[in-house]
């Protein structure tokens, strides 16, 4: 693969492990309680879609599962980190193990709602690209993004809150984060549009995945 789509899985990569390290911080926008990943978890679905959009649903398939193996190791290693004796003059491990220590439930529950909604949003954009036969970008970026981020958030606050949360609150917490995502995926249809067309300029590829195995697995 070129160094285009190098650059383009690396910053997938970041914004989701980024996304993740400063999860645990609660923000309030527009009356609404968010993590603060919402700054830049979305961006990672922007940047599949590109990756679906100019190479297909094979290539963003690898990126996915490449993502999912960064944030394994990442999460190890902050565990170990955690795990070794602290210095004697050390006095932050509260704060430590309170910003990056989640919870086993969290994070699979992190975990299965990533895989969930980033195959989602891949899966649909490459069917819609086949059904407009490559027309009308922004009805395949929201429309997969509407679907990728609605299982997304619907995984989510199902698996690390149930039980906890009452259910009127949880449907709250669902609706809440995935409107918002949405419109942060709307807004940077613009930008879209610009790294695809510059992307396929450059790249001289454009792909339909008229024959594709759309199984999450394969890799």
């Amino acid at each position: 693969m070129s160094w285009r789509f190098l650059t383009c899985a690396a910053l997938f990569v970041t914004c989701l492990l980024t996304a993740n390290v400063i999860a645990s911080r609660l923000i309030e926008v527009g009356g609404l309680v968010l993590s603060a990943a919402i700054v830049i978890f979305p961006v990672s679905y922007v940047v599949a879609d590109v990756l679906t959009e100019v190479w297909g649903y094979g290539p963003a398939r690898r990126v996915i599962w490449l993502g999912f193996a960064c944030n394994a190791v990442m999460v190890a290693a902050i565990w170990l980190g955690g795990a070794l004796p602290a210095a004697p003059f050390w006095k932050g491990d509260a704060a430590y193990a309170e910003i990056l220590g989640q919870t086993p439930r969290i994070l699979l529950a992190s975990l299965a709602a990533y895989l969930v909604g980033e195959f989602a949003n891949a899966f649909v954009l490459a069917k819609l690209k086949i059904a407009t036969a490559g027309r009308w970008l922004w009805l395949r970026t929201i429309g997969s993004t509407v679907v990728g981020q609605g299982l997304d958030s619907a995984v989510f606050v199902t698996l690390a809150f149930s039980g906890i949360v009452p259910a009127p609150a949880l449907l709250g917490l669902v609706v809440g984060q995935w409107l918002v995502k949405v419109a942060y995926e709307a807004a940077a249809t613009p930008l879209t549009y610009a790294a695809v067309w510059w992307l396929k300029s450059r790249e001289q590829v454009d792909t339909f995945d008229h024959d594709t195995d759309f199984n999450p697995i394969r890799l």
